[in-house]
This record gives structure tokens, C-alpha cells and sequence, in this order.
């Protein structure tokens, strides 16, 4: 038996041990007709009855799988095992209690998946049931020899996103001109995730409350810095260039002192707005 990866495994007993092998050769959807989750549909088929579909999916994209996909299950009709040991492997889909929405958007993604992997695995044909016994896909209403009584299944709407949508969706995904859903990452998403990745090696002299920042924690105290050489470098131009102008000019020394100090300090104001940012209201 195969059981497939992408769902969590609710293993029938004993019909997953006791019911005939078969060769999928088929995937056939179905509508079951409530708007239960993956588990709840396994709950059904455990306690209420002697029937049952390989695969349960519910709303939200939840995904179970009931019995191997090379174990027979009872779900449609004429198709779960032919004569000649060939069958289809079955999913029933969480809906309303007339059939009549369409899938979700989770509900259609995990169909694709999933007909990608019976696709690969199984060799299961990309072409849409053209018979009965016909190998490929097909949705539960297609051929009258699926249901012993007649049905709509999986209704009007679910239909016409098969057609439109999911099968489209897995040929696409099987052939590989349509990117798989969250195989590769945006450049944006690596960019965010690279900046802050805690595990850079901080600026030496930084505050030791972590040993490892976020590049973007190690540009921001580089800028800092940056700011104090700056800040620092306009104070020296600005001392040096009023004590030239000081010089032989005979005053004394305490005028000369406050001089440069008002001189540092206009300069230090300065490249503060400039290069900060700091004090920029109104400027």
C-alpha cells in the first residue's frame, strides 16, 4: 500500500488490512455532502459505516488519508476495483449540506498536490476520464458506472473549477510551467530574513547584552558610530579654525576658551541635524 506524504495518515481498521490490493489507475473527487475537517470524515467512516473514500479534505486544506492508495476503497461504485485489479483512488471534500459551494483556495491547492503525486507515483494519466474504466481523472458524476444511484457529486460549481482549475492546475504542476506553492522564496523574504537572522557576531566594544545581533542591530551601531567620528571630526575643525583666528589677537585666555567651546558646540549642533537628523523640526 501508498500512503501519501502531504497528508496525516488516520489508518482504517480493518478494511485497510482486509480489503482487496488494486492498481490505481484513476483519481475521482467527491463532495461528502458536510462541512466536516479531514478527521471528522474519518470518525464517519470508522463508526458509522462500512464505506469509505482513501483521502478526507476539509475546508481549510486539512488533508487525511484512510487507506493506502493500493488498497481498495468503497467509494465509487463500479470504479473501486475492476476485474482486472485495476481501481481509482478516491477523496471526498468537506461542502455544504446541498453540495453546491465551490472549493476553497486550500481545498484546491491540496487537490493539485495531490494529483500531481498519484500522477508521479502511480502513473496515473493527465487527461480527463474519457470512459468509465478509462485511466485519468474524473469527478464522481462523470460516468454513471461511479454511483449506484445517480448523483451530482461533486455539484455544478466543483465541477466547473475541475475543469478550470484543477485539472488545469495539475497538468500545469506535473509539467513544470507553474512554480509549486512555497518552493522558493521571495527576494524580499530573503532580504527581511537576512536582516534579522539573530547569529551575526556584534560590533567589538558593543554593549554585551547579546554576543550575536541582527545585521541590521550591527549596520545600526556602525551608523552610530559613524555619527560620533563625524561629530567629533567638525568639533576639532571648528576649535582649530577659532584658535587660528585668535591668535596675536590679544585677548586672554578665559575669552579664548569660551570662544572655542561655543565654536565646538554650534559645530556638534550642526552635524547632529545633518547627519541625525536629531533637532530637524523647523530647520
Amino acid at each position: 500500500m501508498a500512503w501519501y506524504p502531504g497528508a496525516t495518515k488516520m489508518e482504517l481498521q480493518p478494511e485497510s488490512d482486509s480489503q482487496a490490493a488494486i492498481r490505481p489507475t484513476q483519481f475521482l473527487v467527491h463532495s461528502i455532502i458536510a462541512p466536516w475537517t479531514a478527521k471528522r470524515t474519518y470518525e464517519y467512516w470508522r463508526d458509522s459505516t462500512n464505506l469509505e473514500s482513501h483521502f478526507g479534505l476539509g475546508y481549510e486544506g486539512d488533508l487525511g488519508q484512510f487507506i493506502g492508495t493500493e488498497t481498495r476503497a468503497d467509494a465509487n461504485a463500479g470504479a473501486n476495483r475492476r476485474p482486472d485489479g485495476t481501481g481509482a483512488v478516491s477523496i471526498e471534500t468537506a461542502s455544504n449540506t446541498k453540495g453546491t459551494d465551490p472549493w476553497t483556495d486550500a481545498q484546491i491547492e491540496q487537490l493539485i498536490k495531490l494529483g500531481v503525486w498519484l500522477h508521479r507515483h502511480h502513473g496515473i494519466p493527465l487527461r480527463i476520464c474519457r470512459t468509465h474504466d478509462d485511466p485519468g481523472f474524473g469527478y464522481h458524476s462523470l460516468f454513471p458506472q461511479w454511483s449506484t444511484s445517480g448523483t451530482a457529486c461533486p455539484g455544478a460549481a466543483r465541477i466547473r473549477q475541475f475543469r478550470e482549475v484543477v485539472f488545469p492546475g495539475i497538468v500545469a504542476r506535473a509539467a513544470g510551467t507553474t512554480p509549486e506553492e512555497d518552493d522558493m522564496p521571495t527576494a524580499d523574504e530573503i532580504a527581511k530574513k537576512v536582516l534579522t537572522y539573530d547569529g551575526v557576531i556584534s560590533v567589538p566594544g558593543a554593549p554585551a547584552t547579546n554576543p550575536t545581533w541582527t545585521l541590521s542591530s550591527v549596520q545600526t551601531e556602525i551608523l552610530k558610530r559613524l555619527d560620533k567620528v563625524a561629530a567629533t571630526e567638525a568639533a576639532q575643525t571648528a576649535a582649530i579654525t577659532k584658535l587660528a583666528g585668535l591668535v596675536g589677537s590679544g585677548v586672554d585666555t578665559a575669552t579664548v576658551v569660551a570662544a572655542v567651546q561655543k565654536a565646538i558646540a554650534d559645530a556638534v549642533v550642526r552635524v547632529s541635524v545633518d547627519v541625525t537628523g536629531a533637532g530637524s523640526k523647523g530647520v
